[in-house]
């Protein structure tokens, strides 16, 4: 591989790197997984990415296969940042905001720059990019359109891909191409091309038009699916195209994102927020479905159960004593209202009718400092998250969402899961979507807890399917998700998402085993004894 390495350091602007400590660097991310490359590039141009994927093709050409893995800042709880090839990682150089467009209210920005400096920029033109992740701070805007990320203003804003306007995208043989919203017109041009960009189109435009009836089945009655491939939105009925649809999500297995330009919105840092209180979990998912059955979806409708809040307690009793006290409700929701004064005082009064014939007790604010003392209690999952108990790290095994009028019952799938493996319960998240997280504490250094988290995951994504929910909500398969893909959709979309890869990547050299090709045992061989988070502790972990 020292040959691969003195070829490409030879021909590329930006940095390669083969030693020990770095490839042991990035041989872990946010999962629990490990998978070291074989070296890690740090590009500083667009040209950097297209020659090292050229080359990658060539080699391929020729029956070596050495893949190619795009890395923003290693965040991925599912392994879709690892791999044992080509490392390019962005943050170090393609970082920039590009251009700021106050007419058109866009954001052209580098695929490493981190999501929360892009963000305090817009902010001070009063915009911002509402589908931020709970790890905005940390993270970058490239993984987050790679795994099309969604949080807590999802529910009234979207998720990633809504705000993509178009990108820059490296495909697997080196070419570079622009991917964005195409007239019929602009598509028939994409068709006539004699190139690896218009055999793409070609191929997936006719794939769309001979499989109508299994991307329809693709269909998930859920706000937020990111398992598989977004085929639904690539083509509309007027004939328009975009593959940008389809980019985003894919999580850098069908090309490698050099430059986005994004949407923003307006920021008015003028809100209401309303912490209740509920005692039933019925109760929690009726007021959900009538808060989302507003003239004006509230920007957050977030959760945390009795059991967070109860071992929050345990561990310092103090960190929440002046706004929540034992004993704790069953589930505490927060629900937020943006738009303006006027605006925000109508809903919340609207919502306040709708907890007073479901919660237990509520209370509504205008003040942004009593605001960040709610927002305090939703976060203190982070001290769950950073906490050890000896060797049990919590464990990010499940990224799930259910239809929102089935929430009551995943919570209870949920909790009778738990108790059957013997674990404490603990569960929260976006409750809006009906996206929750729950990250069970283990040791992964035991075989016994070892097979207790591939029962769970079995066990759990059974519970999700059976239920009509996607087992991918707010990230991505990866490679912890993958084998548990064509359960979820079914022989023949699952088949179908297999061709749209192939089209885009026939010698399989981007990403491979995220999304398809990772089975349960390449699991088990790839997962790490020492689970951390100690990485992140700069910024404090959020979910």
């Amino acid at each position: 591989m020292s040959k691969v390495a003195h070829y490409l350091q030879e021909h590329l602007v930006g940095e390669v790197m083969t030693s020990t400590d770095a490839r042991r660097y990035f041989a872990t991310d946010g999962s629990i997984l490990q998978l070291a490359p074989a070296l890690i590039a740090y590009p500083r141009t667009e040209n950097d990415v297209r020659k090292t994927a050229r080359f990658s093709w060539q080699l391929a050409e020729r029956g070596r296969v050495i893949p190619i893995t795009a890395r923003g800042s290693g965040t991925s709880q599912s392994g879709a940042a690892l791999g044992n090839g080509i490392m390019l990682v962005f943050p170090a150089h393609m970082n920039r905001v590009l251009e700021l467009d106050t007419k058109d209210h866009t954001v052209t920005v580098e695929p490493g720059i981190n999501y929360g400096k892009l963000q305090q920029t817009l902010y001070t033109h009063g915009r911002f990019v509402p589908a931020y992740p709970p790890s905005l701070e940390y993270s970058t805007v490239g993984g987050a359109i790679a795994d099309n990320v969604a949080g807590e203003k999802s529910v009234k804003y979207g998720d990633m891909r809504a705000y993509v306007k178009s990108l820059r995208v490296v495909l697997a043989n080196g070419e570079v191409v622009e991917t964005k919203r195409l007239s019929k017109r602009e598509l028939s041009k994409k068709l006539g091309l004699a190139t690896f960009e218009g055999e793409i189109y070609r191929s997936v435009d006719t794939l769309l038009e001979e499989q109508q009836a299994v991307v329809g089945q693709l269909a998930r009655g859920v706000t937020r699916n990111n398992a598989g491939y977004n085929l639904s939105d690539v083509k509309h009925r007027d004939g328009s195209f975009d593959l940008s649809q389809l980019i985003a999500g894919s999580q850098g297995t069908l090309g490698i994102i050099t430059e986005a330009v994004l949407k923003t919105e307006q920021y008015d840092p003028q809100a209401t927020l309303i912490m209740a209180r509920f005692d039933s979990l019925e109760q929690v998912q009726n007021a959900i479905l009538e808060l989302r059955s507003l003239p004006d979806m509230p920007s957050a409708i977030e959760m945390i159960d009795e059991h967070v809040l109860q071992a929050v307690h345990e561990l310092n009793p103090n960190q929440l004593k002046e706004i929540i006290k034992p004993p704790f409700p069953a589930v505490t929701l927060f629900v937020e209202f943006d738009g303006g004064e006027r605006k925000t005082k109508k809903l919340s009064k609207r919502a306040e009718r709708i907890f007073d014939n479901y919660a237990t007790g509520f209370q509504a604010t205008d003040d942004p400092e009593q605001q960040q003392l709610f927002w305090k209690v939703r976060q203190a999952t982070s001290s769950l998250l950073g906490h050890n108990e000896g060797l049990l790290q919590a464990l990010p095994l499940f990224d799930a969402a259910v239809p929102p009028d089935r929430l009551r019952e995943y919570l209870e799938g949920v909790y009778a899961l738990l108790k059957t493996n013997n674990l404490k319960p603990a569960v929260w998240g976006h409750a809006g979507d009906a996206s929750l997280r729950l990250q069970p504490r283990l040791n992964l250094g035991q075989v016994g807890d070892r097979q207790k988290a591939f029962r769970l995951m079995e066990e759990h994504n059974k519970l999700v399917i059976s239920l009509g929910g996607t087992i991918s909500s707010t990230a991505g398969d990866g490679r912890l998700r993958t084998p548990y893909l064509e359960a979820m959709y079914g022989p023949e979309p699952y088949a179908l998402m297999q061709k749209v890869k192939k089209i885009f990547d026939p010698y399989g050299t981007l990403n491979p085993g995220v999304k398809f090709g990772t089975s349960l045992d390449d699991i088990k061989a790839m997962i790490r004894n020492d689970y951390s988070l100690e990485h992140l502790y700069d910024h404090l972990p959020r979910s």
